[in-house]
């Protein structure tokens, strides 16, 4: 059979071809094609590590300015702090003064009434010894048939009232 003798020469000539197409590929593929793609890779890689550098620089450049933005906040507060001490402060002193003021107004207001009531106190006090001298007077020139002077029925009440 003829065809069966072919597949030698056939089997050979197919794997020939087969190897060279394989060897072909192998050395395209390794030599040409692989070092580009190793490039690519390479750089890829070193921009991931480029761009993971810079993102980290500017987390600390943020933490910082936001370490710097907290500090000024905390000085502010605390300038806002003293300022509202300060105006309490100022607000209390003036009232203080002003109540100091206010209470020694009253004061005179106080000693001025006082006085007053004092004065119309011992008006009203001379005024009872007169009438009370007046109707002892009368009393006792009604009651006794005696006549009393003014002077000795006036002696006679400031005496009972003292002692009174």
């Amino acid at each position: 059979m003829p065809q069966l003798n072919q597949i030698a020469l056939v089997a050979y000539s197919q794997l020939f071809w087969l190897l060279l197409v394989l060897a072909v590929i192998y050395f395209g593929i390794g030599k040409l094609m692989l070092p580009k793609i190793q490039s690519t890779v390479e750089a890829r890689d070193k921009r991931i590590a480029d761009d993971l550098a810079a993102a980290q620089a500017a987390r600390l450049a943020a933490d910082e300015t936001e370490a710097a933005y907290r500090a000024r906040i905390d000085e502010s507060r605390a300038e806002a702090l003293k300022v509202s001490a300060a105006a309490k402060a100022s607000s209390a002193r003036a009232t203080e003064e002003r109540m100091r003021v206010a209470a020694e107004a009253n004061q005179a207001k106080v000693e001025e009434a006082e006085a007053r009531i004092r004065a119309a106190a011992d008006a009203a006090l001379a005024e009872i010894e007169d009438v009370a001298a007046g109707a002892a007077q009368d009393m006792v020139s009604r009651l006794a048939g005696v006549s009393v002077s003014a002077a000795d029925a006036k002696r006679a009440v400031k005496a009972a009232m003292a002692n009174g």
